[in-house]
């Protein structure tokens, strides 16, 4: 293993993986302290995440070291005392640093962020208050109380919460008031009728995240999509300083109440948070260009979402589709046991697949949906794509139907067989002389189904 020459002062060195915000968070921070700074991606260099795990003693991102000194990582370098911080700053202004572990190759980046892939092994260090919470959330405490007539659900009081931490935490009582107004000042939970008397667990969180989120998607999407809803400027994006905002937000999705989501709720919040996500993946590690690169992209690229790792592939084919088995999946993607089978819609929604965008040229145009009127939302959108020609063509003369190959991925949401295909397709678009075409094939008799070619490049503009 390689390591910095000697010299006289050391290094701060910050072992992370790509996509990761915490990661960028810590990097920005650390670039304030007018210290060298050396990135190790242990994605780029998984040899080294063993030595990194034993010296740490931690398998989350980033680990940060001044010099042989572990701080730990984002969250615990924020909360450095300033002497301290200042005291670990002058310790590598003023002595050599040795012996931890970096590549041989000495190509890792000395001021940002490294390159790598999509990393299945390594996940995001949580909030601290995330922790916290998740405990909470399974203890017994919350429960249902009244407010005058209502029965509130998933709620607790101000003394319960105090209790608990306290009794579980060994805290003060001073400092777990303290930590009960962090967790309502940072959205952990909300006052009920303006009073900290009773507070729910972060119910209407969900909905509040998601829908900034929203907005800030939507203006990136807006000032980087072609004129035609179809390309994006994916190098000018990643510079945008609304995507760096856009990766904060996503570090809150670990937060949400997934099961306090109704089905409009769900349906609008996965299907906008898979898109970003795509987005995300993209602008991080780039498009996928083999089949091998698409299949570890949908497979790995994920977030932390209520406690819960939903990668691309759980969210349309284990929540959006009910459950299914996804093309290239031999099982599906959640069992019996796994929690988040609470998350799967009770059936599959046929509509979801013109609303996802996995960033190929083939896939739908990019939108963003809300829980009002869902349904009509996606529907909407699959007229679009049916009246498209690269979604539906229909040919009178040779009595034939062509159709994009998602419906013949996917052709079990869609009734299965040729006929019930042609129906739904027939049911779902809007009135048009191509609607007036298939309906007078169909009256007429037996009608061939085939498939035009799917254009697996990307949307990018570049």
């Amino acid at each position: 293993m390689g390591e910095p020459e000697d010299s006289s002062h050391g290094w701060v060195t910050i072992y992370s993986v790509q996509g990761c915000p915490h990661c960028v968070q810590a990097k920005a921070t650390l670039g304030l302290l007018a210290v060298p700074v050396r990135s190790v991606d242990l994605g780029k260099h998984p040899e080294l995440r063993p030595a990194v795990k034993k010296l740490a003693g931690r398998v989350t991102v980033p680990q940060i070291f001044f010099n042989q000194v572990h701080v730990g990582g984002n969250d615990d370098l924020q909360k450095l005392d300033p002497e301290e911080l200042q005291r670990l700053v002058n310790l590598v202004r003023d002595e050599p640093t040795h012996g931890l572990p970096l590549p041989d190759d000495d190509d890792d980046d000395q001021s940002g962020e490294g390159t790598g892939e999509a990393d299945g092994e390594l996940k995001c260090e949580q909030d601290e208050l995330a922790v916290l919470v998740e405990d909470f959330k399974r203890s017994d405490v919350i429960g249902s109380h009244r407010k005058g007539l209502s029965l509130i659900k998933k709620s607790f009081s101000e003394g319960q919460l105090v209790d608990w931490l306290q009794k579980e935490r060994g805290m003060a009582q001073a400092l777990a008031r303290e930590t009960g107004l962090a967790l309502l000042e940072r959205k952990y939970m909300v006052s009920i009728g303006g009073s900290s008397e009773k507070c729910e667990a972060g119910v209407p969180f969900a909905a509040a995240l998601s829908t900034i989120m929203r907005e800030v998607v939507l203006k990136l999407f807006s000032d980087h999509l072609s004129a035609d809803g179809k390309r994006v400027d994916y190098q000018a994006m990643a510079k945008s300083p609304l995507f760096e905002r856009y990766c904060t937000l996503a570090v809150q999705l670990q937060r949400v109440e997934l099961l306090a989501l109704s089905r409009e709720e769900k349906l609008a919040f996965f299907i906008n948070t898979y898109n970003a996500l795509v987005i995300h993946g993209y602008l991080r590690l780039g498009p996928p260009t083999s089949t091998w690169q698409r299949y570890r992209f949908f497979n790995y690229v994920s977030y932390l979402i209520g406690g819960e790792v939903f990668t691309l592939q759980d969210i349309e084919n284990g929540v959006l589709r009910g459950n299914r088995r996804g093309m290239a999946q031999l099982l599906r993607p959640f069992s019996k046991t796994d929690p988040r089978l609470q998350m799967a819609l009770p059936d599959v929604e046929p509509l979801i697949h013109f609303a996802l965008n996995c960033g190929a040229k083939g896939c739908p145009p990019i939108k963003t949906y809300t829980p009002q009127d869902i349904d009509g939302q996606l529907r909407t959108a699959a007229e679009a794509f049916l009246e498209n020609g690269d979604g539906c063509v229909v040919d009178s003369g040779k009595r034939e139907v062509r159709l994009s190959q998602i419906f013949k991925w996917y052709k079990a949401d869609f009734g299965g067989t040729d006929e019930k295909l042609l129906n739904w397709v027939l049911e779902h678009m809007g009135d048009s002389a191509k609607k007036s075409d298939l309906q007078s094939l169909l009256s007429a008799g037996k009608t061939k189904v085939c498939y035009l070619p799917y254009d697996w490049g990307t949307n990018s503009t570049h």
